[in-house]
C-alpha cells in the first residue's frame, strides 16, 4: 500500500510516518506540505491512501480532497486533524475516515483497513456518483466516547429536543440507539429538507420510516420502523401526519 502524508507540520508528518512504519501493508510512504503539493505527488505516484490534515496553507485539506475525488484513479482519503468541526464536510468530500490527533496505532490500523476494502474502481465510482448528483446531507455527526461518530441519515428515525439538547434516535447493527448531537432542530430541518417532517415543536421524524400512529390515552404517538415507541405528535401537526400516513 502506497501512502501519502499531507500536513504542514513536519513533526506531525514524522509521527504519522513512524506509525505507518508499524503497519505491515505500508511499503511506500511519501510526504507533502500542503494541498497543492499533494495533488502533484498524487499525479506522479498514484498513492492508494492519503492521510491529510484539514487546516493547511495554500490549499486546505477539504479543497484538496475534492480535487483528488475527480482523479481517474482516486485515492482513499483519511483526514487526520486536531479539530472535530469538519467531520460532515470531510465525509461529503468522500473521506473514508476522520481521525482526531493525536492519532494512535489502533485507530490508524482500523482506518487503513477500511480504506483497503475500497479498491480504486469503487473509489472512482463513488467520486463520479457524488459529482453527478446534487449535494445532500448523507450523515449527521455526533460526539461520543469514541470521538466523532457519523450516523447515516437513512438510519435515523427521529430527532427530539429537550431544552437545549437534541437527541437522535437511529438504527445500527439491528438495534435502536440514541445519542446527543450539537445541531438544533431548526438547523436540521433546513439541512435535511423533505426527508424529515415536523410532528411537534420539539420533534422531527423520518418520512421514509413512518408506519402509522397510535393513540395512548389522550396522546397520539408516531409509529416508526425499528423503534419501540415513537415520539408524540402534537395537535398542531396531527392533520399533517394523518395525511402522510394515508399516502403510505
Amino acid at each position: 500500500m502506497r501512502v501519502l502524508i499531507v500536513d504542514d507540520e513536519p513533526l506531525a508528518r514524522s509521527r504519522l510516518a513512524r506509525l505507518l512504519g508499524q503497519q505491515p501493508d505500508c511499503d511506500t510512504v511519501v510526504e507533502a506540505e500542503n494541498g497543492e503539493q499533494a495533488i502533484i505527488v498524487c499525479n506522479q505516484q498514484l498513492p492508494d491512501v492519503v492521510l491529510m490534515d484539514i487546516r493547511m496553507p495554500v490549499m486546505d485539506g477539504l479543497q484538496t480532497a475534492r480535487h483528488l475525488a475527480s482523479f481517474d484513479e482516486a485515492p482513499a482519503v483519511i483526514f487526520c486533524t486536531a479539530y472535530n468541526d469538519y467531520a460532515l464536510e470531510a465525509f461529503d468530500a468522500n473521506a473514508v475516515d476522520y481521525l482526531l490527533k493525536p492519532v494512535n496505532k489502533e485507530k490508524l490500523s482500523l482506518a487503513l483497513a477500511k480504506a483497503k476494502k475500497l479498491n480504486r474502481v469503487q473509489l472512482t465510482a463513488l467520486s463520479a456518483q457524488q459529482a453527478g448528483t446534487e449535494s445532500h446531507r448523507g450523515h449527521i455527526a455526533a460526539k461520543s466516547s469514541r470521538g466523532i461518530e457519523l450516523i447515516a441519515v437513512d438510519n435515523i428515525r427521529y430527532f427530539i429536543a429537550d431544552q437545549k439538547y437534541v437527541t437522535v434516535w437511529f438504527q445500527a447493527d439491528g438495534e435502536q440507539k440514541h445519542v446527543l448531537i450539537d445541531d438544533s432542530l431548526k438547523d436540521l430541518e433546513q439541512m435535511l429538507g423533505d426527508q424529515f417532517v415536523r410532528i411537534h415543536r420539539n420533534a422531527l421524524a423520518a418520512v421514509a420510516h413512518i408506519q402509522g400512529f397510535e393513540k395512548v390515552e389522550q396522546a397520539i404517538y408516531l409509529k416508526l420502523s425499528g423503534i419501540d415507541r415513537g415520539p408524540q405528535v402534537s395537535r398542531r401537526y396531527q392533520a399533517l401526519v394523518r395525511e402522510l400516513v394515508q399516502q403510505l
